[in-house]
């Protein structure tokens, strides 16, 4: 294991790797507003374990990554794709096997839209298509617009009457956990301390916690415009049925519009990558990039 910060094309970003360089690589990409902590070390090392190379690194704005003053954002969520691709650069990697939670496996289409060449496969987590499903209106019926379920009550409730204060680390600790709590989607139990001791590392770790903030006023900026059926790499969807944030829907819409995806769905599992089910989405990643 080794943390290093890198440097691309003026950009530093700090990446985490796992198991032995010769072995097929998997870039891990977090959702909007979370460092690679949230890929937890402990799932990390059983990737590893299973003979692959493991990058996380941390979005600018989060964790020990390059961080923003004050204002709107220098930066669009088309510079977080690119990202991905110099986090590869720098470890002098062609091309990986990709895995994107959330927001993360929106970036992991579009990397695989724009830069096919540095994408072996995809594993798209917890997320929903990035790309209009008729782009230009011309599409096939497989491609036709389709709508998809808007989050649940709960956590609509929740994201419009959450407060936090940023420059208080309580409170940016309690809102973070809270927030968990939502995600994790209510069928199981929720491992509040688990959650709250992983938040206080992120919160100790970060440059600026409050820059996180910066993700919610993202622009996408230049975004490719080739439907989710032009992706061509082998594509493993995961997706939790209890799922707050991306009802069922978006990842079945994915695994339909994505040519030969397959779709693997955790009955109970919310958002993100629950400890309970860290045996089988490692089993079906490694499987899936073997």
């Amino acid at each position: 294991m080794a943390e290093r910060v890198i440097e691309v094309d003026g950009i530093a970003l700090c990446t985490e790797s796992f198991g032995d360089p010769t072995d097929p690589p998997v870039l891990l990409i977090m959702g909007l507003g979370a460092s690679m902590l949230w890929w937890e070390e402990g799932f990390c090392r059983m990737l590893a374990a299973g003979g692959r190379f493991v990058i996380r690194y941390d979005h600018r704005d989060t964790g020990r990554s390059v961080t923003y003053g004050p204002g709107r954002p220098g930066y669009t969520g088309a510079d977080l794709v690119a990202d991905a691709a110099r986090v590869l650069t720098a470890h002098e990697i062609p091309a990986a096997h990709v895995v994107g939670v959330s927001a993360g496996g929106a970036f992991a289409q579009l990397l695989a839209l724009d830069q096919a060449d540095r994408v072996r496969s995809l594993v798209l987590i917890s997320t929903s298509p990035a790309v209009p499903a008729v782009p230009d209106g011309d599409e096939l019926p497989p491609d036709r617009p389709v709508d998809l379920p808007a989050p649940t009550e709960e956590f609509l409730r929740f994201a419009s009457a959450a407060r936090v204060d940023p420059s208080d680390v309580d409170s940016v600790i309690d809102h973070q956990v809270a927030y968990a709590g939502v995600l994790a989607g209510g069928r199981r139990p929720f491992d509040e301390a688990a959650a709250r001791a992983l938040v206080r590392r992120e919160v100790e770790r970060a440059h600026d916690v409050g820059a996180a903030s910066h993700h919610d006023e993202l622009t996408d900026g230049t975004v490719p415009r080739a439907p989710l059926s032009s992706i061509a790499v082998p594509t493993l969807v995961i997706h939790g049925g209890a799922d707050p944030m991306f009802p069922l829907r978006h990842g079945e819409v994915l695994a339909e519009r994505i040519p030969g995806a397959r779709l693997l769905v955790l009955a109970d599992a919310g958002h993100g990558v629950d400890r309970a089910d860290w045996t089988t989405v490692t089993t079906a990643i490694l499987d899936h990039t073997g």
